[in-house]
């Protein structure tokens, strides 16, 4: 029984595999034709080498004395010069679920629009909405949305492009105190300025 078996698979297998009389084709066609390499060629030769021309010292415009910057150094100052700048803005605090601004928070709006419009820097501002820990995650989202909207509502009635300004809320996520007092609370019902370049 089993050297029918066997003898079963191998047949099967020689059937199935088969036998090849033919030998493998090969091409024997150049891959590439001669007159396309001569054309290649004729191309070549009728491109000029590429010239190279020495500037003197006095017509650089790039200065390489020690005063010149590295890109680095230049973007550190682009960053240090927006946070001075980011340093200069007052924070407005809210009351407890209101988001209109009251009459002592606004000269904080109207500093942070002079602080714009006198800052020669090309940047954009972001308005952080932030909560106290008060309400459920949607309604302080929410809220810190609404207060973000006032604070910019009030910077364009200051003058200010509102294409520059963009908007986000925290809700609760970003306290800066975690102290259980009214007084923690107030600090974190808030909306912060911050500048994108």
């Amino acid at each position: 029984m089993k050297s029918i078996v066997l003898s079963s698979v191998v047949i099967a297998l020689v059937v199935f595999t088969g036998c090849s009389d033919k030998e493998p084709a090969v091409d024997d066609k150049p891959s590439v034709e001669k007159p396309a390499i001569e054309e290649k060629e004729k191309v070549a030769e009728k491109i000029e080498d590429v010239k190279t021309e020495i500037v003197s010292s006095e017509d650089s415009l790039v200065d390489s004395g020690s005063e010149a910057l590295s890109s680095s150094e230049i973007a550190d100052n682009i960053t240090m010069s927006l946070s001075d700048i980011q340093n200069q803005f007052s924070t407005v605090y809210f009351a407890f679920d209101k988001f209109n601004i009251s009459s002592d928070m606004q000269t904080n709006i109207t500093g942070g629009a002079e602080i714009i419009n006198k800052s020669s820097a090309n940047f954009n501002i972001k308005l952080e909405g932030n909560c106290d820990e008060w309400g459920s995650d949607e309604y302080n989202f929410a809220l810190g949305l609404k207060r973000a909207n006032a604070v910019k509502k009030a910077l364009v009635a200051e003058g200010i492009d509102s294409s520059l300004i963009s908007m986000v809320s925290y809700g609760e996520s970003n306290p800066t105190c975690t102290d259980k007092t009214s007084e923690c609370y107030a600090k974190n019902r808030r909306v912060d300025f911050t500048l994108l370049p």
